[in-house]
């Protein structure tokens, strides 16, 4: 006989956890607000260890293909898990990455049988849930009283219906500061709706999706409309590779496909995935009707802006066909992409001679791995329809149980074209790159976690700012302690990067070092106080530049009241310098603002439950500068020194 005893966690302490996991290097620079919001929603409902797969547990970014397969075995030796302490007992799995995957997951009843279930539980148990949340400015820019062509409240409103993860379906309204609203050519209400359909886990039926959704392909070369990871998170998942389908319930109106998607298995060892995509995308067209440019920002505040909504169309037709035995698996996958304009853009800058151009692409590729107790190899090889290469590969060795060794190597040839591709990179384009990478993770002692990794990477071609091949090098040592109540972290960082002179007749060096220090400290079971420094100093041709920025973060929670606190002084040279720091908001509300200049940033927010079903949660956040009399410019200038934002939320579950 034996009981165990689990603190409540909150909807939002797996942020939390994830910032301390990640040191923010990958959120700040990485994360996309679409990203953190698919990891909200898998917070919101948690992945039941006694009825997971493989494919499931991969939705999570931060498990590595081997804490995958180690997480599976032991589920299915050791099934029915009874509390979430057992992760312990799984060898791969850290401590921070414990930590991070208990926002995740969940002990429930046993796996049912893979059948269709019955309408009577669908409509017993499914859980509902509404949403609404407004963002109140309480300013005004200049875009407001002439220029943009709606009021200057954000909202945006949810609603969702899950069955244990295996039937999803519901609606996203989003509307953003600036926009019409039941009016001028938004007709419909919000500028933009998510709507979605899932089923999952039905028998052969792997998943269905229709309407909103995204693809994750290999590792990245050809569809990659899910997670994007950064060089430390890359570090800690090993540099693994995906084949998961998911809902868009995202307000993002970037980033998705439009039809429908299945993966069907097809017996123990084979699975197929077909996914077909029509949707309308925002252009900056030619004086002849061709795109110069895919507008990806969603923004459709003015006239200009408007202009550009949903004039240009794309389809998308693609999948994949994989075979598995154990832990090696091969993947052959292929996608075709339609534009129903010619994309023409302007090839007067170099940097541009070998972006997209045409109306139809097509690229395949293949993805590979196999892993052991200590060894794990993964990879992909694609071919756009010119014949160019991409290729991405990475091995990973665990010398021992405290430490492990990684190698990435990467080249994506300057005439490689995938439109969805999202993979790793030191540039923002899986083209035109030649890179090497290497990183470890050692663990001294059980309080100690040091993560170091280094990457060079090389451009044969021009790019932005950069006339001739250039190279950048990036490098990082990330220490942590963590004993009791308390956790310690510090970071430093080097980032050297070339571009041109003044006069564009040869590359000068950019070389940018940031350190971090962060303390964190349990001083009640009620209260947490986080303390974090940042600095950096930037020397470039046109002169150096500084930073200093010094937060404070508490948390305090009793009952079904939690409030939290944040205060950061920032004083910086210019933007080159600028520095970011964590700050909780309200559920999926995400932003990672650069403070540069010198000023106060500050906030306070209070969530209550009110009862069982309603959670109410109001956040007031100010910045104020003291270093000028406006903020921003052209239609977004706030003619003041100060700005206060004032964000409501109530949700409603049943």
């Amino acid at each position: 006989m034996f009981s165990t005893a689990a603190a409540a966690q909150t909807e939002g302490d797996w942020r939390e956890a994830l910032h301390a996991w990640m040191a923010t290097e990958d959120i700040e620079e990485a994360y996309s607000a679409e990203d953190m919001e698919q990891l909200e929603e898998r917070a919101a409902h948690r992945i039941n260890l006694n009825q997971t797969t493989r494919e499931e547990l991969e939705e999570l970014p931060f498990l590595s293909a081997r804490q995958v397969e180690e997480l599976v075995a032991y589920i299915d030796r050791y099934s029915p898990v009874r509390s979430l302490n057992e992760l312990a007992m799984v060898a791969g799995l850290d401590w921070g990455t414990r930590q991070l995957l208990e926002h995740f997951v969940c002990v429930g009843e046993g796996r049912p049988e893979r059948t269709w279930p019955a309408m009577g539980d669908v409509a017993k148990y499914g859980k509902h849930t509404l949403m609404g949340t407004a963002k109140i400015p309480l300013y005004k820019r200049r875009g407001d009283e002439n220029g943009y062509l709606g009021y200057r409240y954000r909202h945006d409103i949810r609603y969702q219906f899950n069955y244990n993860n295996r039937i999803k379906f519901g609606l996203t309204g989003g509307q953003d500061a600036g926009e019409p609203f039941f009016s001028n050519r938004n007709k419909a209400g919000y500028d933009h709706y998510s709507y979605y359909f899932q089923l999952r886990d039905m028998g052969r039926l792997a998943e269905l999706n229709a309407g909103m959704y995204r693809v994750q392909m290999g590792m990245g070369l050809l569809m990659n409309t899910g997670f994007h990871l950064g060089k430390l998170a890359t570090l800690q998942s090993l540099g693994r590779s995906t084949h998961t389908l998911t809902a868009h319930a995202s307000r993002s109106a970037d980033n998705y496909l439009h039809g429908l998607a299945a993966t069907i298995k097809l017996n123990r060892r084979w699975k197929a995935t077909a996914f077909a995509s029509y949707r309308a995308v925002d252009a900056t067209l030619n004086g002849d009707g061709t795109v110069r440019t895919l507008v990806t920002g969603g923004y459709h505040r003015t006239v200009a802006e408007m202009d550009k909504k949903n004039n240009t169309h794309e389809t998308d037709l693609g999948g994949s066909v994989g075979w598995r035995k154990g832990t090696l698996y091969v993947h052959a996958n292929a996608v075709y992409t339609h534009f129903d304009r010619r994309l023409q853009p302007q090839t007067t800058a170099r940097y541009r001679h070998y972006y997209p151009a045409g109306s139809d692409f097509f690229n395949v590729s293949m993805d590979y791995g196999y892993n052991n107790e200590r060894w794990a190899v993964a990879g992909e090889t694609a071919l756009s329809g010119q014949g160019a290469l991409a290729a991405i590969h990475s091995l990973n060795w665990r010398v021992s149980g405290q430490l492990s060794l990684m190698a990435l190597h990467r080249y994506y040839d300057k005439r490689y074209t995938a439109l969805h591709a999202r993979s790793f990179s030191e540039g923002t384009r899986v083209q035109n790159e030649h890179g090497i990478y290497g990183g470890a993770a050692w663990q001294p002692a059980r309080a100690w976690l040091v993560q170091a990794y280094a990457d060079y990477a090389h451009f044969g071609w021009a790019r932005y700012q950069v006339s001739m091949a250039s190279d950048a090098f990036d490098a990082m040592l990330n220490t942590r302690y963590q004993k009791g109540k308390w956790t310690v972290d510090g970071r430093y960082r080097l980032h050297v990067r070339q571009r041109d002179n003044a006069d564009k007749t040869r590359l000068v060096n950019s070389t940018e070092h940031r350190v971090r220090l962060r303390a964190e400290r349990q001083m009640l079971p009620q209260l947490t106080l986080r303390t974090e420094a940042d600095g950096v100093a930037v020397r470039k041709e046109a002169g150096n530049s500084r930073g200093v920025m010094v937060g404070e973060q508490a948390s305090w929670q009793r009952g079904g009241i939690r409030i939290d606190g944040h205060v950061a002084w920032f004083h910086t040279d210019d933007y080159d310098s600028r520095l970011y720091q964590y700050e909780r908001s309200l559920l999926y509300d995400f932003s990672f603002p650069a403070y540069y200049g010198h000023g106060l940033r500050y906030s306070l927010m209070v969530r209550a439950d009110l009862g069982r079903r309603l959670t109410l949660t109001a956040k007031a956040a100010v910045t104020d500068y003291f270093d000028r009399a406006a903020i921003s410019s052209g239609l977004q200038e706030i003619p003041q020194s100060s700005m206060t934002d004032l964000l409501l939320q109530l949700r409603y579950s049943f």
